[in-house]
Parts: structure tokens; sequence; C-alpha cells
């Protein structure tokens, strides 16, 4: 079978090796506690319970009455400390739920159910009540994402496998231990499509997972419906975009969804969920994540509470090398090192799209000054989206920023490729991000205006009746 893949990307070293042998183990936080977020992927939700409260594992604790919702269940059961702004991925201050575990492990699933017995909007809402959203990093609400229009078609239920980050493996781990809970939920996701076919994308760097999924694939019959397509080994191959086009030979347009090029995109982790929330009655209460980085002594995948913090697993299931060795950590990551979040420590929360935690040394952390801007165009060469990241950072420099959007400034999709590659070491991605963010404020500032103004002509036009 021929390896497929898209045009530009790059090769930075993976560093799989470090962990991808290591078993996924269960880990709790040494403290007891849990840290929450209130909302972790879709629209904002409001804390169901107060402080003083006792839960059980498996309780919602938040949630929304929106479709955009996606509930947040109790992790642990015990009581809820306090409710207050923390510091997450990404280094913003969000809303938490802080519990306190009792030690019971009391549960509270949900009832279990058979998944092809039931229409499609009851899989939806089943899928939507166990929480699940994307684990590939953004995520998106599962129930939404397994929803498209009315008016899109789908035939094709993409698996994206390729795992393209260097350092993680939780997803090459979870395929190799669990292929019957993968299977099992994209059999459950294809359901909903009925003339739709699955391919699952994997990197050929993983191509010894290959038997192992197709055998689990036979024996449940899902030959003719499902396949595993190799892809090269190529960073941002994990992208939704790149999965399309490798998979498929089509092409998302720009500013559109997997869905108006008839896909459907989920993750590894995701899928696993789906199976758990039909034959466990199972939410999201739980994380697999890589631990890893030239500073780990020993990387590891572990199994943790969501909301578990970083630094409650440290040094009970993971020790970091003197910070004053050579080899000591000079940078935090949450995620891989190409898409992560620098973060100033490990006070933060595992959360539901928290797929690792990378701790690099200096020799394989980013710390170089930057030099101006040489106009290479090394950055444009290697942009797997095909823009000119240096035209979008020159125009953002001057205050364009209609024309830094005119050079796909939005269609971004913060892989780190041009960073990789740029000889002066610009923090292109950080730039984007701030630019990206200056345009959504611009834009919510005048979808304000735009809303005060009609409620203005509103107001006069009653007044003149």
């Amino acid at each position: 079978m021929r390896t497929k893949t898209f045009k530009g990307g790059v090769h930075p070293e993976e560093y799989k090796e470090l962990s991808n042998e290591c078993p996924i183990t269960p880990a709790f936080p040494s403290s007891k506690t849990v840290t929450i977020p209130v909302t972790m992927g879709g629209a904002p939700n409001t804390p169901c319970v107060n402080v003083g409260d006792a839960v059980v594992k498996g309780q919602v604790i938040a949630t929304g009455e929106g479709f955009m919702n996606c509930p947040v269940h109790a992790s642990v059961s015990g009581k809820v400390k306090k409710i207050a702004k923390c510091v997450v991925t990404g280094n913003q201050e969000v809303p938490c739920i802080v519990i306190e575990a009792d030690g019971t492990d009391t549960q509270q699933f949900m009832d279990v159910l058979d998944p092809f017995t039931l229409e499609s909007k009851d899989i939806l809402a089943r899928i939507k009540a166990a929480g699940i959203v994307g684990q590939g990093g953004a995520s998106f609400p599962a129930h939404v994402k397994f929803n498209p229009p009315a008016d899109k078609k789908i035939e094709w239920v993409l698996v994206n496998a390729a795992e393209c980050e260097p350092y993680l493996t939780c997803d090459e781990r979870t395929m190799q231990e669990t292929p019957d809970r993968l299977i099992d939920g994209l059999s459950i996701v294809l359901h909903l499509f009925k003339d739709a076919k699955a391919m699952i994308a994997l990197e050929d760097n993983k191509a010894y997972i290959k038997p192992i999924l197709e055998k689990e694939i036979a024996a449940k019959n899902f030959g003719e419906k499902m396949s595993v397509q190799l892809v090269k080994t190529k960073y941002p191959q994990g992208a939704e975009k790149f999965i399309v086009s490798a998979c498929t030979g089509r092409e998302i347009p720009s500013a559109k969804l997997p869905a108006d090029a008839g896909c459907v995109i989920s993750n590894v982790g995701t899928l696993c969920a789906v199976s758990d929330a039909f034959r466990l009655g199972k939410p999201v209460i739980e994380r697999c994540l890589t631990i890893s980085g030239g500073a780990v002594v020993k990387p590891c995948n572990l199994r943790v509470p969501v909301g578990t913090l970083v630094s409650d697993l440290n040094p009970e299931f993971f020790q970091l090398k003197e910070n004053n060795a050579p080899d000591g950590c000079v940078k935090i990551i949450s995620g891989g090192p190409m898409m992560g979040f620098a973060m100033a420590g490990t006070a933060f929360p595992v959360a539901k799209g928290t797929s690792g935690v990378t701790f690099l040394t200096k020799r394989e952390a980013a710390l170089d000054q930057e030099d101006p801007c040489i106009f290479c165009g090394a950055c444009v060469k290697r942009c797997a989206m095909k823009l000119t990241p240096v035209m979008i950072i020159r125009e953002m420099n001057a205050g364009n920023m209609d024309k830094a959007k005119q050079y796909g400034l939005m269609d971004c999709i913060e892989c780190g490729c041009c960073a990789f590659v740029c000889p002066a070491h610009v923090k292109l991605v950080q730039r984007i991000r701030i630019g990206k963010g200056v345009v959504r404020q611009q834009m919510a500032e005048a979808r304000l205006k735009e809303q005060m103004l009609k409620e203005k002509a509103e107001k006069e036009s009653k007044e003149a009746k």
C-alpha cells in the first residue's frame, strides 16, 4: 500500500523511543485533590455544585444548556474544597472546581447502552452526556463534530492516529494495549453515517501497529467498512486538513471544515471515550498522557484523573534531573514541543485535551534570541498551509491587520513549521497567535457595536411610532 502525505511540512527529531515502550500506568495525585476546569471545550459552563458539597466520581459538576456546551464530571469522589480561578494550559486563569478525594472511589456512571439499537439523536445525546471532546488538543465537542449540517454528505470517517508531535506516545500505546476500544468507538461513530467508510491514518513510523488494528477489524467483521492507511511520517501530518488530503486527496477550502470535504475526523482517545460511554456508561473523567523530554529521568505514559496537577505526579510517578545538571529542565511545555504551550511551572491541571507534558533541556529547547528577519523565504517553503508567514508578520508589525488576514493570518493552524526552520529564530507562531487574538477582539467589538446600533435603531423606531 502506498504511503500517502501532503506537500510541505518538516521532519523534527521524533524522540518517540523515550516512551513508546512504556505501558500506560494508572497514577493518582499525591495531594489527593483534583483541580477541574469548569469548561474544557465548547461553550462556557456554570458549576452545578457548591463549596462543601459531597460528590461522587462521574457526577456532573458543571454544565450549560446550549448546543455547544459539554458537561464536566467529577473525576474523584470527595468534597468540593473550593471554586476559584486557577492557572491552566496557556497560562490563563479560569474557573476551576477543586475536589478533595475521600478515598471511597464511589462512582455514579450512566446506564450501559447498545449503540446499534439507538437512533442517531440518542447516540449523540449519550456522547454529549459523557462530556466527550476531541482529545487531540482542540477539545471541540464531539457531539457537535459528529452532527454536521444535513446538507453535508459524509463519505469518510477518518481516525487521526498519526500522533505526529515529537515525544508524545500515549495514542501509540493506546492502540497497542486496547485496539478493541478504538475499533468499537469507531464503529459507533460510523453507525451515524450509514453510507460512509472509515479509514485509520497511521504514520509509517508506527507501521507495526497496522496488523494489530487490522486483526481487530477482521475479528469484528468490519473489513468492508474499515481500513488502515499508512501516511508518511512528517509534521504536521496529524492536522485535520492534511489527514483529509493524504487519505482522500481532497482539500478543505479556506475557512471551511472537514465536513465540507465529506469527512469527519476523530482522535484515538476520543473514539476510545465513545466506546467507554456506551459499554461502561463512563464519562470522560480520566486522561492518558505522555511525560517525556530529555530532562525526565524515566519518561512514561500515565492514566490520571482529569484535574490532576502535574506537580502532584512528581516525584511519585516521574522524576526530573537536577536543574543545575547539563541536562536539567529549562522549559516546560503542556503538550508537545511544536504546538504545545510553554508553562511557568507544573502547578497546572491535566485537562481533557492534555496529551502530554514535555520537559526540555537546553539542547532541546528553542531558547535562541531573535535576529532580524532576512526574508529568506524558508517559512514559505515549509508552510504546509501554503501561506506566507513572513508577509503575515510584516503586515502585523506595520499594524495592517486587514492585509495580514489577506496573507492568511486566520488560516494558520499554528503548527510551528515556520518557526522550526527560521534561521533568524523569529517567534512566528507566538506572534501569529497574538495577531489572531487582536483580530478576534476587533471582530467581537464590531459585533457589539453592530448590536448596539441595531438596538438603538429599534428603540428610535418604537419612539417614533
